[in-house]
């Protein structure tokens, strides 16, 4: 089985390198190969130069301008080989070591989605805003979607390819994971949970922010009630 690991970036160029190196290094479970897709979404910094000595060039794309996380995530699929997609942030908050661990649940072809839960993972909270928010984004989903899991803004979701290739997918910016989150649980397909480990930046360094969690909530309900 393949894995593609698709890794948006925008200004990352303190981590770009280190993050590639630690993806690269990471061990798959037996019968399973990986490729790496980066994505340079505009980046004002060194990141795409960086990436570049370290990504086949076929592997690598670069948007001119920054388009979102959202795009840059539809623009690695249009190229992702593998059987199962992940997406792993360039930021260093999620360990790539942990990549195993969320290949675990697929040995059971009934499985689907994996997400990996911080809350699981009984990890160190991030700031009280982005904590709250995180929970109060999580508990709307399952009220909506009755769907049960612990983590849903998650930067760590992985699918089986067909599952994406299923569903239409609109947004170009961080609205990409409620996005997909409503549309995998309107399609009746269960999100399987793992514990992972999370090690939060300061809040000053986050792309995202407070008001992001609003956006969340906003399209959470308007997928609930169109496509």
């Amino acid at each position: 089985m393949k894995l593609s690991i698709i890794l948006p970036i925008y200004n990352e160029e303190k981590t770009v390198r280190e993050i590639i190196e630690r993806v690269k290094k990471v061990k798959l479970p037996n019968g399973f190969k990986k490729e790496i897709i980066a994505v340079d979404d505009g980046s004002t910094d060194a990141s795409f130069k960086i990436a570049k000595k370290l990504i086949d060039g076929k592997k690598l794309i670069k948007h001119e301008v920054n388009n979102g996380k959202g795009a840059a995530i539809k623009s690695a699929l249009l190229k992702a080989t593998g059987d199962l997609i992940i997406i792993q942030d360039a930021d260093l908050e999620y360990n790539p070591a942990d990549i195993p661990i969320l290949l675990r649940p697929f040995n059971s072809k009934s499985v689907k989605v994996v997400y990996g839960s911080r809350v699981l993972g009984k990890n160190k909270p991030s700031h009280w805003t982005f904590d709250i928010g995180g929970r109060l984004v999580t508990l709307i989903t399952n009220l909506l979607y009755g769907t049960k899991i612990t983590d849903e803004p998650t930067g760590y979701k992985v699918f089986r390819k067909e599952v994406l290739k299923g569903i239409k997918l609109n947004s170009k910016g961080f609205e990409f994971c409620p996005e997909v989150t409503a549309k995998v649980a309107k399609a009746g397909i269960k999100i399987t949970e793992v514990p992972i480990n999370y090690q939060p930046r300061p809040v000053s360094e986050k792309k995202i922010k407070w008001y992001d969690g609003l956006a969340a909530i906003y399209y959470l309900l308007k997928y609930r009630i169109s496509d």
